[in-house]
């Protein structure tokens, strides 16, 4: 209609899995069709064979993939369909990420060992390693004072001085 703005549909669900895309909803649809609720998101099987987790950055501008053995971002309501960035430093499966509220940091883990802190706007990382596969991270609710990830059955607390 003349004098009326198009409005913005934005992303209620995410999913992804074994399938080599990811597939967004709006929060009006009840089932994904092809021609209008849902959006596949390709995944090229030469950077990712699978997606472990989705985040979504706070600002919501950007859906993080994590799969083997990257993070790859997309746009939300894309115009295209190939990551816009992309972290590659883990060497095996990504199996935890998170952001920070400000959108100052992410933090990673991985079935490497390894938990990354990624400082987003300096594009540095701080990196503290395990004996064994990290299965999940989790950021302590100040939002700076601890890390708590784990492994093994055992959990790991990490002051954060970033």
């Amino acid at each position: 209609m003349a004098g009326e703005e198009a409005i913005a549909v934005a992303v209620a669900v995410a999913t992804g899995g074994y399938d080599p895309g990811i597939k967004t909803r709006d929060s009006c649809a009840s089932l994904c069709r092809p021609d209008h609720d849902c959006l596949k998101v390709p995944i090229s099987l030469n950077r990712l064979c699978q997606v472990n987790r989705l985040e979504i950055t706070p600002d919501r501008r950007l859906l993080a993939a994590a799969g083997n053995p990257s993070i790859q971002f997309y746009e939300i309501n894309p115009e295209v369909n190939y990551p816009v960035l992309s972290y590659d430093s883990h060497i095996r499966n990504v199996t935890a990420i998170g952001f920070e509220r400000d959108d100052n940091w992410m933090y990673s883990g991985s079935e490497d060992g390894m938990v990354k802190i990624w400082d987003l706007m300096a594009k540095t990382q701080k990196e503290y390693q395990s004996c064994s596969a990290v299965n999940t991270v989790v950021l302590h609710p100040s939002q700076a004072s601890n890390l708590k990830f784990s492994f093994s059955a055992k959990a790991m607390v990490v002051a954060l001085k970033i």
